[in-house]
């Protein structure tokens, strides 16, 4: 799938696919997390089933207003006990599938927010 949004400077996602994102020419094919100024690589290696609370805390450490978590082909949601580094800091989450994850990003940093996502590429999910 393809899409465009006209977006100042800053990562746009502009493609997506089961086991691969597309930000900006440079497609990643690991889980990523990402803000309007960084691509952070290596994030949950392991997938959905292994993320744990320091995974979230590292998030957490980029000082966004709210998380977007994409899970994959399908929604799933982590344990509230992972996400605790976020709900101290006050910070929102959002889980979605990676397609809607990626999306939602790309409204939000173009309207300026302190967005994050956290991708997890998940093909064998479904």
């Amino acid at each position: 799938m393809k899409f465009h949004l006209n977006a100042g400077a800053g990562n746009v996602f502009t493609g997506y696919g089961d086991d691969y994102v597309r930000l900006g020419v440079v497609e990643y094919r690991e889980n990523v997390v990402v803000t309007p100024e960084r691509i952070l690589t290596g994030w949950c290696p392991a997938g959905f089933d292994a993320l744990t609370d320091e995974d979230f805390a590292a998030v957490a450490a980029l000082q966004p207003e709210i998380v977007l978590l994409g899970t994959g082909a399908r929604q799933r949601f982590p344990s509230p006990r992972l996400t605790r580094a976020l709900a101290e800091k006050r910070i929102g989450l959002d889980v979605m599938d990676t397609p809607a994850a990626c999306r939602t990003f790309n409204i939000l940093a173009a309207e300026e927010r302190k967005v994050a996502v956290a991708i997890l590429l998940d093909p064998t999910s479904e």
